[in-house]
Parts: C-alpha cells; structure tokens; sequence
C-alpha cells in the first residue's frame, strides 16, 4: 500500500489517504475509501452532533 491523494467531494480540496489509515480502514471492514477530508469529516460530525442534541431524551 502506498499514501493516495484524494478530492474532497464538498470543498474539492486534495488530501492524503495514509498508509495508516488505509490499513486502519481495512482492519475496520470500510471497503469505500473516505470522500472528505478530515476537515469536512469533522464538521460533517459536529453538524450531526448539534442535530441530534434536541432529540435524545
């Protein structure tokens, strides 16, 4: 395996898919490779965080 450059599909910015995390993704049973970048991966996280705070009981 070897590092991959990748294009986030909400800001289109390139960004690196590491060995690591390729292997990581592998060992975690993720067969499609990530289509954000950690930067949008976190707000995309944070947006459902907020959404859900209303709902649980």
């Amino acid at each position: 395996m070897a590092d991959k450059t990748l294009a986030c599909k909400d800001c289109e910015k390139e960004f690196v898919f590491t060995e690591g995390e390729q292997a990581f993704y592998k060992e975690k049973g993720f067969e499609n490779e990530p289509q954000r970048c950690p930067a949008c991966r976190q707000a995309k996280k944070q947006q459902r965080n907020n959404n859900n705070r209303g709902f649980r009981r």
